[in-house]
């Protein structure tokens, strides 16, 4: 018969492991539970660009929701696709994320081959900011509407230009197809990101650029730009004085630009919805939702296969455009 003080070896060590668990800190018991360190989010732009901005306000917002930490590095290089290679590389664990644009819908569409697969490399977490494409011009041009543009265009062939982050890009394809539903004449002068586009509009060294409201709503409300027109069906809060390109008279173009977070092929599924609900969160708070009025974009999210689908399609309407505009793949 068995003394009843009598306690086994095994029932010992239970009694242990209970007790170290118990003296643990609340947060160590959830270790492993996503996120528990530092998330990097690979920005593939120079610094001052609409994505660059984008990603910093909803990467606070995630830190500030989660606890952790979630830091942007930004990675520029060939069209993005630099930044997009060292995310579709990383382990596959949600630490390593791609913050990104319209453009990478545009990608298929440029290079002949690109340096991972496209369709099964990187996983469409989430798109969650969608802005308008904005025509702006110096704060001081002469071009007070689109229909000045236009009309000096076609009165002088070959001497308007204009001002992209690069070939390839959104703002690139964007106006590419502006130039052809409005039948408007000028020359592409890419520069290294989006930001050095505008300090060269500012510095008339080009006459006007294609830019998502958010990368220059801040130097319009600076009187340093003249916005002209937006894409979209309406009026922008932030501009309400600024005409739709349909209100202007150019028909058809609808161009409307994404911010969304991809991750690496692999990421385990619960990672995945952890990042969607948190964007969801953000998204439907007040402050950000602020933060995208006043750059005059849309906070809606769209999510996993919907947004891959839209990838999709967006790739089968920027071939439209590249074909149109006898853009070949580098």
């Amino acid at each position: 018969m068995n003394h009843p003080l009598k306690i086994s070896r095994r029932t010992t060590v239970v009694w242990c492991a209970l007790a170290v668990a118990c003296a643990l800190p609340a947060g160590a018991m959830a270790q492993g539970a996503y996120p528990d360190k530092v998330v990097k989010i690979v920005v593939p732009y120079p610094p001052g660009g609409a994505v660059d901005q984008v990603t910093r306000r909803i990467a606070q917002k995630l830190t500030e929701q989660t606890g952790q930490s979630f830091i942007v590095e930004n990675k520029a290089g060939g069209t993005g696709t630099i930044g997009a290679l060292q995310v579709a590389r990383s382990a596959p664990d949600g630490y390593t994320l791609m913050a990104n644009d319209t453009t990478y819908s545009i990608l298929p569409n440029v290079f002949k081959k690109l340096p991972w697969d496209y369709d099964q490399d990187l996983v469409p977490v989430s798109a969650f900011n969608f802005a308008p494409m904005a025509l702006v011009v110096a704060g001081d041009s002469n071009f007070k509407t689109v229909a000045d543009l236009v009309a000096y265009s076609r009165a002088n062939p070959g001497k308007l230009n204009y001002g992209t982050g690069g070939a390839g890009t959104t703002p690139h394809f964007s106006t590419e197809a502006l130039k052809s539903v409005a039948r408007l004449d000028a020359t592409h002068v890419p520069f290294k990101g989006a930001g050095e586009a505008t300090l060269a509009l500012m510095g008339h060294s080009i006459d006007f650029q294609i830019a998502s409201t958010p990368g220059v709503m801040g130097q319009v409300k600076g009187g340093k730009l003249r916005l002209l027109a937006i894409s979209g069906d309406k009026r922008l809060k932030a501009a309400p004085d600024t005409p739709t390109f349909e209100e202007a008279g150019i028909h058809g173009y609808g161009v409307i630009n994404f911010t969304g977070l991809w991750a690496p092929k692999g990421t385990p599924a619960a990672t995945l919805q952890r990042l969607q609900k948190e964007i969801a969160v953000a998204m439907a708070s007040a402050d950000i939702q602020k933060f995208a009025d006043d750059l005059g974009a849309v906070p809606k999210v769209v999510d996993g296969t919907a947004f891959a689908r839209m990838l999709a399609d967006n790739t089968q309407l920027w071939s439209k455009v590249a074909a149109s505009a006898q853009i070949e793949k580098q």
